[in-house]
C-alpha cells in the first residue's frame, strides 16, 4: 500500500526478476506520460521503489499524486 512520508507518497514493488520489474516501470512510464505527472523512483533487480509529489505545489502531495497512484496500483490487478 501506498503511505505517505515526508511530504510524499510512497511505495515499494516486488517481482519476480529484473524482466519483471522493468516490464512494470514501462507500464508506469505510459501512465504518467498520459497523465503527464512522473514518479521519482530506483529500480534494483526485482525491486521498484517509487515516490510521487507535486513539484510545482512546493513537493508536496496533491490529489495529481493520489491519481498517479490508483492508477499505478491497476497495473497490479
Amino acid at each position: 500500500m501506498w503511505e505517505e512520508k515526508d511530504s510524499r507518497l510512497v511505495r515499494s514493488f516486488t517481482f519476480g526478476d529484473f524482466s519483471e520489474a522493468f516490464a512494470f516501470m514501462t507500464r508506469v512510464a505510459l501512465i504518467a506520460e498520459k497523465h503527464n505527472h512522473h514518479p521519482n523512483w530506483s529500480n534494483s533487480w526485482n525491486k521498484v521503489d517509487i515516490s510521487l509529489s507535486t513539484h510545482d505545489a512546493g513537493d508536496i502531495v496533491t490529489d495529481k499524486d493520489r491519481e498517479l497512484a490508483e492508477a499505478i496500483n491497476g497495473l497490479l490487478s
